[in-house]
């Protein structure tokens, strides 16, 4: 990539947090989801489907994010295939794409007897939602590669063209070599390309440590509404939460690097039957447009918060006093308690080995000291403010809702939100 380019994506990113209410000047905050699957790889619904569902939903941008393809070209899916897919109860996908939409929209054809569905394109179907300033469709892709046993996914955000996977012995190999495409892509379209890893606890592949040394990578999922993607950790290895501070603790400690920001998405593939999962988690972004250079410019420079259910009013951090204050709009009957997470100077750097499992070899982890992302501060009710003693290397928020999540991932989940990492600009 071209130095000038690198320049202005680290000025983007170095910015830090500085958020204001939005409205106030002239910015507004825009739900979205940038990780979701549909029929043109392992989702069971048609795309158009699904669209329908998040804008109805009140989502303002979304991106479909399938494995290893982009929404273009002919696509023919079996009947066959989409009933198997979706352990239908009640209507089946196939009924309710009929009855949502009309006859001369739906393209069938018989291959040796067997009935096939055409997949709509993107560009087919975007005209049918987009509508300006209220909702927006961004081309993704979820690039797919193995390490076997274990597999490594990067969602590439407002990509123009396929990226095709390229393997690697391990995670950081991985990741350094698919992001790479990814930024010669961005470079060569000039268009920002948002790239985040998703799930690091799915099958073990991704450690803490790879995440802080692969400081090419700026984002990744603090939450994924995926039921097997090992969110609270298991046998020591560390919980999708843990690996964010421990991860940008020795980004900010050993490796003078800024931290990664942290995303909340569904990562859905089931709508009929079995384990629906949309409207699980999403991003606040705070911009002044509904446009993908808007919200990109936004998330990198930390406007944005990560949700799986608790909104926020305001967040807004003050460099000079160190003050960071958030606004929480309250539910009816819910209470709400903001854990003030961060590691400081001096922390124990004590490490202990975590065996590898048996099935993924690769998987050996490390357990920190309480020291590293420690609560250093726990508030309760809306209005939340913590000021900084210098001390700390980053602070970050986890917001928790006395509200159990409606749709949870995971056993005990209550709706949760969480701020993106401050305090650490200028080390």
């Amino acid at each position: 990539m071209p130095v000038k380019t690198w320049k202005f994506i680290a000025f983007i990113f170095l910015a830090g947090v500085s958020c204001v209410a939005a409205e106030e000047d002239g910015t507004q905050w825009f739900k979205g989801n940038t990780h979701t699957h549909s029929l043109w790889s392992d989702g069971n619904d048609f795309p158009e489907m699904i669209v329908d569902w998040y804008k109805a939903q009140g989502y303002h941008f979304l991106g479909l994010s399938d494995h290893n393809i982009l929404s273009r070209g002919e696509k023919w899916t079996a009947e066959s295939t989409i009933k198997k897919r979706q352990r239908a109860v009640g209507k089946t996908a196939i009924q309710k794409y009929r009855e949502r939409f009309p006859k001369d929209w739906i393209e069938t054809k018989d291959i040796k007897g067997v009935p096939y569905f055409r997949l709509k394109t993107l560009e087919e179907f975007r005209p049918l939602f987009e509508e300006e300033g209220k909702f927006l469709l961004i081309e993704d892709e979820e690039i797919s590669c193995n390490f076997k046993p274990h597999i490594v996914h990067i969602n590439a955000v407002n990509l123009g063209e396929v990226i095709e996977p390229v393997e690697g012995a391990n995670a950081r190999e991985i990741l350094r070599k698919n992001l790479q495409l990814i930024r010669a892509q961005e470079a060569r379209l000039s268009r920002p390309i948002l790239a985040h890893l998703n799930h690091p606890n799915f099958q073990w592949a991704v450690s803490a440590e790879d995440l802080a040394h692969v400081v090419e990578e700026q984002f990744y999922e603090v939450y994924n509404g995926h039921p097997i993607v090992n969110h609270l950790g298991q046998g020591g290895r560390p919980g999708v939460e843990r690996i964010w501070d421990i991860a940008n603790t020795l980004r900010i400690a050993e490796l003078q690097a800024p931290p990664l920001f942290g995303v909340a998405t569904d990562d859905s593939h089931t709508y009929h039957g079995g384990d629906v999962s949309p409207g699980r988690g999403w991003v606040m972004v705070r911009a002044a447009e509904l446009s993908a250079d808007a919200l990109i410019g936004a998330m990198r420079a930390g406007d944005y918060y990560a949700s799986s259910g608790v909104t926020l009013h305001e967040v807004r951090f003050d460099r000079e006093s160190g003050e960071l204050r958030i606004e929480i709009e309250p539910q009816q009957d819910e209470t709400y308690t903001t854990d003030i997470i961060g590691t400081l100077e001096g922390y124990d750097s004590t490490v202990e080995v975590v065996a590898a499992p048996s099935k993924y070899p690769h998987a050996v982890r490390h357990t920190y000291s309480k020291e590293v992302g420690e609560v250093l501060a726990s508030i309760g009710g809306t209005e939340v403010v913590y000021r900084l003693s210098g001390k700390e290397l980053y602070v970050r928020a986890s917001i928790t809702s006395s509200a159990r999540h409606p749709n949870p991932s995971f056993e005990g989940q209550r709706k949760q939100a969480w701020t993106q990492p401050v305090g650490w600009r200028g080390r």
